[in-house]
């Protein structure tokens, strides 16, 4: 028989065994090409993030990191795949808003966010805008509250779909504003700026990105971002929280890998990350898509995940948004 004290070496043994085997694991990956899977279709916002970062990791780190893209579902068949492959380090998440949004409005999901990816890296965080149709006569997020009230049934909210941070930022703000316009959902942001456009719906809370370049032509009104601050692409438009204490909403973007990818490799990831965020044409890439880098552990990304998950529960419950079977 094997003594408790024999035993207890074996056991401490193996940990030191395991740990050696991960830092050396760590030291030589990647040794073949990393396969990072983005649940949109190729050209927007997310799409180009996870290339601009893909194409630098590539170059540090000597081994492609080839984007996959991976649409359908509200993410999910994305989440699903990378949560069910091998948790080596060769299989990533691009983590995005609906990650967090899907935990909750997805009625019999087979897997859990928070559970089932380890945290490897937050990237940016991107603020909706307030848009308004010009034809509006509110200049202010205070002035349209009073417009809407003035206007019962008139006022319609446009969004990119159901369910999405474009819908749910339009839910949080009649909950916390206490107001109600008609709801009306796109396939996308593009119909929905289109429709907005023409008259035909008067306000969305759309991405920064694809919002900006109509703010800017003057094509519509911006009477507010949702983030904590102000954006440096629109440093004249206010906070919604500067009417609306303890309003944020915004889209938070990073890498996530499956749980029981070893430690080692998770924490080279984030270093070099955290490094190529680092880089001052990267930021300046980042900022020209509406957020600045995000640099700091895993740890933290896990927390602001949590964080995230909660908070868009809480709205789709209070908003009785009808889930998604």
């Amino acid at each position: 028989m094997i003594s408790r004290r024999s035993a207890i070496c074996l056991a401490v043994i193996g940990l030191s065994t395991a740990a050696s085997m991960g830092g050396a694991l760590a030291q030589d990956y990647p040794t073949r090409p990393v396969k990072w899977v983005v649940g949109y279709p190729p050209g927007g916002a997310t799409d180009i993030i996870a290339r601009l970062l893909g194409q630098r990791l590539s170059e540090r780190l000597g081994q492609q990191f080839v984007i996959e893209n991976k649409p359908g579902a509200g993410n999910n068949i994305a989440t699903e795949s990378v949560i069910n492959a091998e948790p080596d380090g060769y299989t990533l998440l691009f983590v995005n808003p609906a990650n967090y949004i899907n935990a909750s409005l997805y009625a019999n999901l087979k897997f859990n966010v928070v559970r089932d990816i380890a945290p490897v890296a937050a990237f940016n965080r991107v603020p909706n805008v307030m848009t308004v149709n010009k034809d509006v006569p509110a200049k202010t997020a205070a002035e349209f509250i009073a417009y809407v009230k003035a206007n019962p049934g008139k006022v319609n909210l446009a969004s990119s779909g159901n369910g999405t941070s474009v819908h749910l930022s339009g839910e949080m703000f009649m909950a916390m504003a206490g107001v109600k316009m008609q709801h009306v959902p796109y396939r996308g942001a593009a119909p929905a700026i289109t429709d907005l456009l023409g008259g035909q719906v008067q306000l969305i809370f759309d991405n920064m990105p694809s919002i900006l370049q109509h703010v800017r032509a003057g094509s519509v009104r911006a009477l507010a971002v949702t983030g904590t601050a102000r954006s440096p692409l629109l440093p004249d438009v206010p906070v919604l929280a500067d009417t609306i204490p303890g309003y944020e909403a915004s889209a938070l973007f990073g890498m996530g890998a499956p749980k029981n990818t070893p430690k080692a490799v998770i924490e080279k990831l984030n270093k070099e990350i955290n490094a190529v965020l680092a880089e001052p044409a990267i930021k300046a890439r980042l900022l020209d898509l509406g957020g600045e880098p995000l640099i700091g552990p895993p740890e933290a990304f896990g927390a602001m995940i949590v964080a995230e998950t909660d908070k868009w529960k809480k709205v789709i419950e209070e908003a009785k948004v009808e889930k998604v079977q």
